[in-house]
Formats: structure tokens, sequence, C-alpha cells
């Protein structure tokens, strides 16, 4: 929609920095914009805080800067229908207690896009707020403080039906999503964070296309039934406690499509599902070059494995309490490291895929010795105890159909510049011979 005429006027009212010889604030700039108008604001820098009470649309045209000089939040929305965009929001307050933000939302069907918030300590809260959209807004924290006390890049607390779309996140704590539900976070990017996303007690939500990279953790949820997470990309948290996805006493979720790659677990699973007769399924995840493909902390069940693809963990499959994972359902995944054949080349090994665990691996018995997984030492070790085992080894997964055509599946990393003529030859499309297949993936993957 075309600029408003009261926009117009407002402006030659103010020459782009505010309060300065009698001229109006940029509160009450806000304040004098009626209804359902226009305030578009010349070049310059505004003083923060404000405060938005009515359904009005404040357009920084890109130009903009409201500076909130270390105090409060820069923007506070207590209205219903109001829009920012096109704003710099900076320097608010450095109280947590307050949660000093880029924007506070304490209403209905608002919307935040567009915008750069960058020395806040939060980005955007939205508290018992519903309906609104945060969209396309790039967001960093307090750049001198240690990452446990930075803010969150978006906080939800009591807050439904809402849209986290497309923003840009960089030095911040985490993305938390507290008691809310229905909301749905797509299409989002955070690096450099603790938690890309964290659920706590939040139902039914939808997270899909975000791509978290270099986190301490990608996505957790804790206490958060129903939830869908699919077709997101999760790579590089490799810290001491680095998880892709994890799962803390949650149930009847669904995790599909997505790509966990050169984490140090990337699956880890608590007491998940918790609700009695729920299942968790995993299907069609890629899961790869991980120190460990899928943690359990304990022994668990209810869990489905289907079509999925873990290749080249160092670990596939670790249960902490020394027990066993065959209480979850597996059934016609790929595992690169499967040692059987598929004589009557169907696409499925002609004998199951099995795991064993060993009771005397000193990495998964001494918790220092971890750091050495995958060194010469302990691999020649791990070797032995498989030759010659101590003590009788337990079946730890079982999968009875192990898939074996791995590009035929992963559309995604068909090497897209082979021409229509190039087909591979008669070795390289046999399903029994994994390595080529292996290569391409992993190629694909790391460009």
């Amino acid at each position: 929609m075309a600029m408003r005429l009261w926009g117009l006027l407002l402006l030659l009212l103010v020459p782009g920095l505010c309060a300065a010889g009698g001229q109006p604030t940029l509160q009450e700039l806000i304040d004098q914009t009626p209804d359902g108008e226009t305030l578009a604001l010349s070049p310059g820098t505004y003083a923060g805080p404000v405060v938005v009470t009515r359904p009005i649309t404040i357009d920084g045209q890109s130009k903009a800067t409201i500076d909130a000089g270390g105090k409060g939040s820069v923007v506070v929305l207590k209205t219903d229908g109001a829009t920012l965009k096109n704003l710099h929001l900076t320097n608010s307050g450095e109280s947590a207690n307050d949660i000093d933000s880029g924007v506070q939302v304490r209403g209905n069907f608002n919307v935040i896009k567009d915008n750069v918030m960058d020395n806040v300590l939060f980005g955007v809260d939205l508290q018992q707020s519903s309906n609104n959209i945060v969209k396309r807004n790039r967001i960093s924290s307090k750049p001198d403080f240690p990452l446990g006390q930075k803010g969150d890049s978006v906080r939800l607390w009591y807050s439904f039906d809402n849209k986290i779309l497309d923003n840009v996140s960089d030095q911040v704590r985490d993305m938390v999503v507290w008691y809310s539900a229905n909301n749905t976070i797509s299409g989002n990017r955070t690096s450099n964070a603790r938690y890309s996303l964290h659920f706590m007690y939040s139902r039914y939500n939808l997270v899909e296309n975000n791509h978290y990279v270099n986190n301490s953790v990608g996505i957790f949820l804790m206490y958060s039934d129903g939830v869908v997470v699919r077709n997101n990309h999760i790579a590089h948290a490799a810290g001491p406690t680095g998880v892709g996805i994890g799962f803390k006493e949650t149930s009847d979720l669904i995790i599909e499509g997505n790509e966990i790659l050169y984490c140090a677990s990337g699956l880890y699973i608590d007491v998940s599902p918790y609700q009695p007769d729920t299942t968790n399924r995993f299907t069609d995840n890629l899961i790869a070059y991980n120190g460990i493909g899928i943690r359990f902390l304990n022994d668990w069940h209810s869990n489905i494995f289907k079509a999925n693809r873990f290749v080249d963990n160092l670990t596939q499959i670790v249960v902490s309490s020394g027990e066993t994972a065959n209480r979850n359902d597996w059934e016609g995944n790929y595992w690169s490291d499967y040692e059987g054949f598929d004589q009557d080349v169907d696409g499925v090994g002609d004998s199951p895929y099995e795991l064993y665990t060993y009771a005397d691996r000193l990495w998964q018995d001494v918790p220092y010795a971890q750091f050495f997984k995958g060194s010469p030492l302990l691999e020649v070790l791990d070797f032995l105890e498989r030759l010659a085992p101590f003590s009788e080894p337990r079946l730890l997964v079982r999968d009875k159909t192990p898939y074996l055509k791995l590009l035929a599946e992963n559309k995604a990393v068909v090497v897209q510049s082979q021409r229509p003529e190039q087909q591979p030859d008669a070795a390289e499309d046999d399903p029994a011979d994994v390595s080529n297949a292996l290569e391409q993936l992993k190629s694909s993957l790391e460009n």
C-alpha cells in the first residue's frame, strides 16, 4: 500500500534526528499517528525506548534507527494489529529480569518483519501473545556478553499460533518456546548460538526447513509432545555436549527428512516417548559423519526408525546404560557398515543388519576416554574386542530389512551435473557395492 498522507505530513515536521529544538519526539509521532495509518520515518537515528499502543505501521524504510540508549526494550508493542518493518533497532538495556529486547510483544496479530536488531539482549520476546508474525529479521545479542548470558533471538512464553519465519540469528543464546502451542518455526538460520531451538512444555508445534550450523545444540525437545520436526539441516554441533536433535520425556513426535551431520551425537534420546502407548517416528533422516549416530541415555522403547540413512558415524548406536536399543523398531534403514549381500538385487540385504555392544569397550566405560574415540589406539582396541571379546556381546540393534540402494532413496544427493547419457556402469550400480555411493554422498554433503 502506498505511503499514507498522514505519514508524509509528519515527516515534514521531523528532520530525522529526534527531540531537538522543540520538535516532536518519536514517541510523540507514534502517539499522533491515527489507527491503521503508516508512520514512515525519514533517515536518521531516533531515541527509544518507545511504546506502541494502537494498530499502526512504523516503516523505517531501511534507513531509520531506533536507539534505546541502553535502557529497557527498544520497542514495546502493547496492541493488536501493529506492524514494525525495515527498522534498525539497537542498544537495548541489559536486564534479563526485565527481558530487555529489540521488540517486546504483548498483543496479537502484529507483524515484525525485515528489521535488523543488534546489541539487544533479547531479540523478539512474545508473552501471552498469539497470531503474530516474526519474519526476515536479522538478530544478534550483546557482543561482549559470554554465550550463557546473552539473550534469546526469539522467545515465546504462553504464546500460540505464531509464525517465526526466515529469521537469521548469530551470536545469541537460544531460540526458546515455553508453554506454547501451534506455532510454526520455519526457514530460520542460526549460527554461533547455544541451543538453536529449545522447547519446554510446548505441544503441537511445527519445525521445518531451518538451517542450524555451528551451535552447541541443534534442536532440543523437553516435555513437549506432538511436535513435527522435518526437513531441517543441522550440522557441526560438535562440542563436548554437542547434539543434533535431543529428546527428553517427549512423545508423539514426527522426525522426518532431516540432515544431521558432523555432530558429537546425532540424536540424543532420554526416556522418550514418555507417555504410555505412544511412539516417536523417525523417517527418512540422514544421520551422517557424527561421533555417535544415536545415543540412548537408557534402555528405552517405542521409537520407530524407518528408511533412515546411517552413514559413516564413528559409532552408529550407543546405549549409555549398556543395555539394548532393540526394544525399538528398526525397519528398512540404510547402514553404511552393513556387511551383507543382496543376491536377488531387490535393494534389501539378504541378512539382517546386527550391531553388537561389547561390555569391555573402554571409551564407553570411561567418559574421559571418549576424547580419544576414533584415534588409532582405541580403534585397534575396539577391533580386538570384536575379534576376541572378553564377554558375550549383547545385541544392540537388529534391522531385519536393511536397505542398500542408497542413491536411489537419497534424491537430494544425486549428482546434478551428470548428463543423461552418462550412466554408471554395472559395478557402480551394484547395490552390494556402496563404496562409490558413499563417496558421492560425502562429496555432495561437504560441498
